[in-house]
């Protein structure tokens, strides 16, 4: 027979997140094993319902099938199944977490953050560089992120005898746990500043515009992402996060771009295409190329100029394709008409 959750928590169906973990508490506490009228069965049976009830995904499998699909053993029977935190508010979590990372310290490090620049098709192609101006946590300048007036000293941290992080003991139904955790008062460096700063308070940063200077290099492609390292956001004794920057890049109404090469159309005039002519044309740096059309010509044919084209590595470029457009006159002349006439009567 399905349990039913609801009704060993003693709320009803449409209870709030607060009132299931209000009831949870409420109950956790009155049965805790450890306390004087506890019952460790009815103790297991309320974890059992409050982490079905408290994850939304299981709460609709329940509420809709009477049971959840995911796998999960009872709570009240493994250890896996249970919330864990006891009523006097300890956190299990952390002590698994210490069992599988083996306690060691992680990198503290701030939020990444990301920007969006537009830059023109030239800018693209040819590289440029930018400066933004950025408010965002970064390293107070003052005092270089120590959190101390200039000439004074740090000094060692009493809440954690300098060591950088506390031990915790605390007693639950389950046994005695000592858990080791950051210093709050330190934040892991185990110093604190002896006169702390006054711009920053002493926590080492602070909000404020920062000017980055941003490279684009040559070739850069709309969408493309720039990385750059340690230029995020920056924690009191910790590491800064990164900066991304997403490029966008403007339409040329002359160029487009297919790789590494570039391309361009170029309107030529039928008798131009027929008994050839050289045109100038404009490249992408501005200057003039004489092209040389040759004789006989088809529509869409491509002409290529090699080394005009998109900046690779080694100092290379791509090419320059030219496309070449016939302008069919709309309307012709008597003469020309005679002219015509007679090539298409050689066969032309």
């Amino acid at each position: 027979m399905a349990k039913d959750y609801y009704q060993i928590l003693g709320i009803n169906k449409n209870a709030s997140k607060e009132e299931i973990k209000k009831a949870f508490r409420q109950l956790a506490h009155k049965y805790h094993p450890d306390k004087a009228g506890g019952d460790e069965n009815k103790f297991k049976a309320v974890n059992e319902a409050y982490q079905i009830l408290s994850d939304e995904k299981k709460r609709a499998e329940y509420d809709m099938y009477g049971n959840v699909f995911n796998g999960q053993r009872s709570a009240g029977s493994q250890s896996g199944g249970f919330d864990f935190s006891d009523s006097s508010g300890f956190d299990f979590g952390d002590i698994f977490s210490e069992f599988f990372t083996g306690g060691g310290r992680q990198t503290r490090r701030g939020r990444d953050i990301s920007v969006d620049i537009q830059v023109s098709f030239e800018e693209s192609i040819f590289g440029t560089e930018r400066k933004l101006l950025i408010n965002k946590v970064g390293t107070c300048q003052d005092c270089g992120g120590s959190g101390a007036q200039v000439n004074s000293t740090m000094k060692e941290c009493q809440t954690c005898a300098g060591r950088g992080r506390i031990r915790e003991t605390r007693r639950s139904f389950i046994g005695t746990f000592s858990t080791e955790k950051e210093c709050p008062v330190c934040l892991g460096s185990g110093k604190i500043p002896e006169k702390p700063c006054t711009k920053c308070g002493g926590q080492g940063v602070l909000k404020q515009n920062e000017e980055i200077k941003i490279n684009i290099p040559p070739g850069i492609q709309n969408g493309e992402m720039i990385r750059l390292s340690g230029q995020g956001e920056s924690i009191p004794h910790g590491g800064a996060g990164d900066l991304y920057v997403k490029i966008h890049v403007e339409k040329h109404s002359i160029f487009k771009r297919s790789g590494n090469d570039l391309l361009i159309d170029l309107n030529v005039k039928l008798t131009d295409a027929l008994l050839g002519a050289e045109y100038k044309i404009k490249t992408l740096e501005g200057n003039n190329l004489t092209l040389k059309i040759p004789a006989g010509i088809n529509f869409g044919e491509i002409l290529r100029i090699k080394n005009r084209g998109v900046p690779t590595t080694a100092g290379k470029r791509g090419d320059l394709l030219v496309k070449i457009i016939i302008n069919i006159p709309k309307k012709l002349s008597r003469r020309a008409k005679k002219l015509i006439e007679d090539l298409r009567g050689e066969g032309a």
